[in-house]
């Protein structure tokens, strides 16, 4: 299934004609009955105006000092000798700035700073209503990055009764500096709020995902980069890095070639106990 990536300024029949014609192609290709056809696309970065749909969230909203930025990159041509994202891609987002933790000197009720995240807006209503992200025929969540190596988290937000409920999982990389495909299991992903564990543990709600995001919240202050191209859901492993996969005690499953196992995650529940990713 190919979904056409929402617009933020598209208009209203037009989004309607678009959503129309995906949901006309699950009906004819009875992918009701046979399951995904093919990769489901929640968000690619191969346009200028793409990070414009997206959101950009820091402490600054708080009088925090750390700064973030979402900027569009042109792929480089194959004649520059440097790591395109993937073949014919003709560009992708740069999620970079600087973490600081010092607290704002005039608001004693902040005792903590030190995160910077981007986000998919929500996506607009069309004549068929609200519009959402359905990954229930899906597996796994495709991210293609280059990473610097720290500890970002990918974050799903869905139609929750809590609206604060976040879905949270690290974005284990194997090469930091390359451009790389990780799959994530949507099984594997931890609900949280403000940071924190929180009980009982619910699955993600499949067939009302808001929104896609990835947020830096380990407070190591300094600078940042991680490179995006897209976003997508898919059930095939085929053309994965790696496969992340922790909802055992297993190491993560390698399609490519043979590295360490990752390390574990830093969520803790609001005790302070550390949550392996198996734990769930």
């Amino acid at each position: 299934m190919q979904a056409t990536r929402p617009l933020l300024f598209k208009g209203f029949i037009g989004r309607s004609v678009d959503e129309f014609k995906r949901l006309s192609h699950i009906v004819f290709s009875l992918e009701g009955i046979k399951g995904a056809q093919g990769p489901y696309e929640l968000h690619n970065f191969r346009s200028p105006t793409s990070v414009q749909d997206c959101k950009l969230i820091s402490d600054v909203e708080i009088g925090g000092s750390s700064n973030a930025n979402l900027d569009w990159v042109t792929s480089p041509p194959p004649s520059s000798g440097i790591q395109p994202p993937s073949p014919n891609a003709p560009g992708y987002a740069r999620f970079h700035g600087t973490i600081s933790t010092q607290l704002p000197k005039d608001r004693p009720d902040i005792k903590r700073t030190g995160y910077a995240a981007f986000r998919t807006r929500d996506r607009p209503p069309t004549i068929f209503g609200r519009s959402l992200f359905n990954i229930d025929p899906y597996v796994y969540l495709a991210l293609r990055v280059k990473s610097d190596g720290r500890s970002y988290f990918i974050n799903v937000q869905t139609e929750s009764v809590v609206p604060t409920d976040l879905h949270q999982h690290r974005l284990f990389v194997k090469k930091p500096g390359e451009w790389e495909t990780v799959l994530i299991k949507w099984n594997d992903f931890v609900r949280t709020n403000y940071g924190f564990v929180v009980e009982p543990q619910t699955e993600i709600m499949r067939q009302k995902v808001k929104s896609i995001g990835v947020g830096l919240t380990d407070r190591i202050p300094g600078p940042f980069e991680l490179c995006i191209e897209r976003m997508w859901a898919t059930n095939s492993e085929s053309d994965a890095d790696s496969v992340v996969d922790l909802s055992s005690s297993r190491p993560p499953k390698e399609v490519a070639h043979d590295v360490p196992a990752p390390k574990e995650g830093k969520l803790k529940t609001k005790q302070g106990q550390k949550v392996a990713w198996g734990d769930k």
